[in-house]
Order: C-alpha cells, then structure tokens, then sequence
C-alpha cells in the first residue's frame, strides 16, 4: 500500500482527531469515539484505514506511556476493523447506520474479552483467574457496548463527510 504525501497528511490528521477524541472523552470512562471512527475510516479507506488507527495507538503510547495496558492496543483495535472490513460494501442504505453502531457496539461488549489474553500473559493468570478478571469487567463493558451503540448514530455522517472531502480531494 504506497501512499502519497497528501494520503500521509490525512492518515496524520485523523489519527491525531481519534487522539484527541480520547483525550477529551476521559472524564467519561468506556465513553468515547474510536469505535465510530474506526469503523468510518475503514469504510472509505479500506485496508489503509490501518494507517490512523496505528498512528492513533502509537500516539497513545508515546504520550501516555508504553506500559501493559497499551500492549492489547496493538491488536484490539484491529479486530473492529477486521470485523468491517468483512461488511459487505453494498449495504442498502437505510440498513447501514444500524449495522454499524451494532458492530462498534458489539466491539465495546467484547472490549474486556478481546483485552483479556495479554493481560492474563503479563499478569500471569491462569484461564480461571482470566475468566473472573472478564466478569469483573463486565459492567465497564456493558457501558463501552451501550455507549459505542449511541455514538454509532455519527458514523454515517463522519462516512458522508470523508468521502465528500474524497471527492472534492479528487478534482483539485
């Protein structure tokens, strides 16, 4: 995937917005908008969508530290785009807004499970102790899933948007 300097400069720029994002939502736990981006930049951008989202986790490290509970960073936020990126492409309209905010939600239920294997590694957890850690969490989940389901609502415009700026990009 070879990119040019002006693909450089939006990837850039929307891996610092998801950034951002996170940074503003944190005085709300498990309430934030890197589901909903994730799931609109792989819609318009595809496999190169990886390219924000790993600028988003990098960023995250450098600036908050690359401790144990950035390590799941490295592949959680895949698995949402992953589960998109096998979406069929010609949804009808009326039907997408629903299948994506039950995707990104679907993901923030699943949060807790999808980040329990490596800290189970770095904790030293048996699958046991890995299970009740999963449980335990389970009520942040539940908000994260709920959460992503409502927020969900701005996918389709954030989709709208990026693929207007697309095409207006094109015919410069």
């Amino acid at each position: 995937m070879k990119l040019t300097v002006r693909e450089m400069a939006i990837f850039s720029m929307l891996g610092a917005v998801m950034y951002a994002s996170k940074l503003i939502m944190e005085f709300a736990p498990n309430i934030h908008l890197i589901g909903v981006f994730i799931v609109a930049f792989t819609v318009v951008y595809r496999q190169k969508a990886l390219y924000p989202i790993y600028i988003f986790v990098f960023l995250t490290g450098m600036l908050s530290g690359f401790a144990s509970w950035w390590l799941p960073y490295l592949y959680i936020w895949t698995v949402l785009w992953g589960i998109v990126m096998l979406l069929p492409k010609k949804m009808p309209k009326p039907v997408q807004p629903l299948v994506y905010m039950a995707v990104c939600a679907l993901h923030g239920f699943l949060y807790g499970t999808l980040y329990a294997p490596i800290q189970a590694i770095v904790f030293g957890l048996n699958f046991k102790s890995m299970v009740a850690w999963i449980v335990a969490g389970l009520p942040y989940d539940f908000t994260h899933g709920v959460s992503n389901f409502f927020c969900g609502i701005l996918i389709v415009p954030i989709i709208t948007v990026l693929r207007l700026a697309e095409r207006i990009s094109a015919k410069d």
